[in-house]
C-alpha cells in the first residue's frame, strides 16, 4: 500500500474492517452496467492478489478533458478480479439530484454506489453508506480514488 496516502489507507482499512461486520445492502438508483464492454479501461490497481480494472465511458473522459463535470448517467466501474476471474463489480453512478436521496451527512454530490456480483445481482452483504463515507474524503476529485489516474489516461490519450 505504499502508493496510497494515509487517508486512502485509512479508508481501505476501514472498508476491510467493516466488511467483516454484518451489513445489508440498500436499494438505490445505481444500475448494473449494460454496456460494460464499451467502457474505457483507464487504469489498473493491484492490491496483493486482487486486481481492480477501472472503467468509465468515453463521454465521461471527454467531459473531464474539456474541463466539464462528468455528465449525469456516468458510471465508474471497479471490476474486482481474483485469481484472474471477475469476483464482483463496484459501480458508482451519477444522476441529477441523486444526492437528495440521502441526509446531508451521507451525500457525495449526486453519486450513488452499489456492489454487484458477476451475474448482475446486488451483493447484499455490502452497505453503501460505508462507500459514501469513504468516498466523501475525495470530494475534490469527483469522489474518486482514481481521478488522478483518469486524468493521466486523458493526457496519454492526447499525446497519441
Amino acid at each position: 500500500m505504499s502508493n496510497f496516502t494515509i487517508s486512502q489507507r485509512t479508508c481501505i482499512s476501514l472498508f476491510f474492517t467493516l466488511s467483516a461486520a454484518s451489513s445489508i445492502a440498500e436499494p438505490n438508483r445505481v444500475e448494473f452496467p449494460k454496456n460494460i464492454e464499451s467502457l474505457v479501461h483507464y487504469t489498473t490497481v493491484n492490491r496483493g492478489d486482487i486486481t481492480e480494472h477501472m472503467l468509465t465511458s468515453k463521454e465521461a473522459l471527454d467531459a473531464i478533458e474539456q474541463g466539464q463535470e462528468m455528465p449525469n448517467g456516468t458510471q465508474v466501474i471497479l471490476a474486482d478480479y481474483r485469481d484472474n476471474e471477475i469476483y464482483r463489480y463496484f459501480v458508482m453512478q451519477k444522476g441529477a439530484n441523486w444526492g437528495d436521496d440521502y441526509p446531508t451527512y451521507r451525500q457525495t454530490a449526486d453519486w450513488q454506489f452499489q456492489w454487484y456480483w458477476p451475474d448482475g445481482s446486488i451483493n447484499m452483504s455490502e452497505n453503501t453508506e460505508r462507500c459514501q463515507s469513504c468516498h466523501q474524503s475525495r470530494e475534490n476529485a469527483n469522489y474518486m480514488f482514481t481521478f488522478s489516474d483518469l486524468k493521466a489516461y486523458i493526457e496519454r490519450r492526447r499525446e497519441d
